[in-house]
């Protein structure tokens, strides 16, 4: 997955992998496995739209990469990789100059939380939205039932992440990974994503060819790195690969599976917009402290719109965004299944969002 966590908080499609300098987050331990369910009839594999693959410049002072390939190859054989295979992925490749230029580029500024939301949770990708939830309605239903996840979340992150499948990178992943393997900075991390990408093309879930992604190895349209792939990538349309590239099934069914294993609760909601009682400091809040929503009602806080808030005894922490002007939430457990998807509170807020307005 993911999940985690990687992303570039940006004002177009959301591409896991993509700018921080710390690994992504879609490596969250799984919990309990879902509840199998009955046979279903899912629509036929709609292939993702083509993405043109620019020529990328190769690394002009490549010294050592060839026996960084020649020790690759050899740890891909003792982790049981066929030779085959070996030698189609990494035959020809290069270290890539664009992707070690992404990699080292940092972030210029910030936006706050409003700009964010925005620009993230706009008019246009609220109708992508709606238009891709009735494209894909049946398989979503199917993948409601099996795996109890709300298909209005798993559509706001496929929004998120790849902009509905319109851009799911344009890099090859092999290529990309070896060349973050090879420069050193994170070179451990890199080379188990690597390895692991072998191993999903040793087992024929994809060509190398059709291995593409972002600068940073995040996959198809649900954007997961390799290693969250091999754990959580499922073959939904049941025609024996995982194809989160060319499958909506397969790549929706990864998405439901991914928040499933993480611990979604079925019809509980993922967040209150809440109106802090007098007195409250947004900028010495505490986001740690769990209560009910009947104790944070009792604590003064109420709806956004002033009315008060449900009762019972679930579960919140106050979600305040990164650079608020003043807006808050009362998290639901649902919002940190999302943040085990991608961490950063302003992206998990904006996938609730979206999800309400798709609705």
């Amino acid at each position: 997955m993911l999940s985690r966590r990687f992303l570039l908080a940006s004002a177009g499609p959301v591409i896991a992998g993509c700018a921080s300098s710390t690994p992504p987050a879609r490596t969250a331990a799984p919990t309990a496995a879902p509840t199998a369910a009955p046979l279903v009839v899912v629509p036929p594999p709609v292939a993702a739209p083509a993405v043109a693959a620019a020529p990328q410049e190769a690394v002009l002072d490549a010294a050592g990469f060839d026996t960084f390939l020649d020790g690759l190859r050899a740890d891909a054989r003792r982790a049981g990789v066929s030779a085959p295979t070996v030698q189609r992925a990494l035959s020809g490749i290069r270290p890539l100059a664009r992707v070690l230029e992404l990699d080292r580029k940092q972030p210029e500024g910030a936006l706050s939380w409003e700009q964010y939301r925005d620009r993230i949770v706009s008019q246009t990708r609220i109708e992508n939205g709606r238009r891709a939830y009735a494209e894909n309605r049946a398989v979503l239903e199917a993948i409601q039932s099996r795996y109890q996840v709300s298909p209005r979340v798993v559509v706001a992150i496929w929004g998120m992440e790849t902009n509905y499948g319109s851009n799911t990178g344009g890099f090859s992943v092999v290529e990309a990974l070896a060349t973050l393997a090879w420069e050193g900075r994170r070179a451990a991390f890199f080379r188990g994503e690597l390895l692991a990408a072998l191993r999903i093309l040793d087992a024929g879930h994809v060509s190398p060819e059709g291995m593409r992604g972002s600068w940073a190895g995040a996959m198809g349209h649900p954007q997961f790195m390799p290693t969250s792939f091999e754990r959580l990538a499922v073959d939904f349309d049941g025609d024996g690969r995982k194809d989160i590239w060319g499958s909506r099934a397969d790549a929706l069914g990864s998405i439901a599976n991914y928040l499933a294993r993480s611990g979604w609760q079925a019809e509980r909601g993922w967040a209150i917009e809440a109106r802090p009682p007098a007195g409250f400091d947004i900028e010495r809040v505490d986001t740690d402290t769990k209560r009910s929503v009947g104790e944070w009602a009792r604590l003064g806080w109420r709806r956004a719109d002033g009315s008060p808030l449900p009762g019972g005894d679930t579960e919140a922490t106050l979600a305040v965004p990164a650079r608020s002007g003043g807006q808050v939430f009362l998290g639901l457990p649902n919002l940190r299944v999302i943040r085990r998807y991608n961490s950063p509170i302003n992206y998990a807020l904006a996938v609730g969002l979206l999800a309400d307005r798709v609705a």
